[in-house]
């Protein structure tokens, strides 16, 4: 596993530099990213067998640039790093071919291990809890955005609320299950 390609694709350039550090003591050969655009370019260039993207991109998301970049690198282990995860985006990722799809802040190992995994866990833990209302509108939002294909103004349309008020539930960091 080691000197092999890892694209890095994430719009925070403190979270980029600690990933980049972390997976280059690991021996990789680590290429980093802070547009899509950008991380198709270095794609092209230099075709990844790992990568980690960040779901929520300034001008993308993870899951537009996800297809991609397989096209690119069809052999690609894709990893779907978020600090808004939802349940609609974590099918979403997994469908569009990630291997796995993990909550910020991880730390580099949980990433290694969740590019390694071949198979599910049929042990993972099950919350005792249903979800809150609060959880449950957040992932409700998230799914009408991902409808509407990040559009704030047709999302909040299709929400019946203004869209300062949807700009501002989306500023906010997701409900804890």
């Amino acid at each position: 596993m080691h000197e092999a390609p890892f694209l890095v694709v994430d719009d925070d350039p403190v979270f980029c530099r600690i990933l980049e550090r972390s997976l280059k003591r690991q021996e990789f050969d680590v290429m980093v990213a802070a547009t899509a655009e950008e991380a198709l370019r270095l794609a092209r260039q230099r075709p990844p067998e790992y990568a980690t993207l960040d779901l929520k991109l300034e001008e993308s998301s993870g899951l537009r640039l996800l297809p991609e970049l397989l096209s690119i690198s069809p052999a690609c282990r894709i990893v779907i790093l978020t600090g808004y995860s939802s349940i609609t985006t974590a099918v979403e990722a997994i469908k569009l071919g990630a291997v796995n799809y993990l909550c910020k802040p991880v730390e580099v190992a949980e990433v290694l291990h969740a590019l390694d995994a071949q198979e599910g866990n049929p042990d993972a833990e099950i919350a005792d809890n249903p979800p809150s209302v609060n959880r449950l509108t957040w992932e409700h939002i998230q799914r009408v955005l991902q409808d509407n294909e990040g559009n704030i103004s047709a999302t909040a349309r299709s929400l019946g609320m203004h869209r300062r008020t949807l700009q501002r539930k989306l500023q906010k960091r997701p409900v804890r299950q």
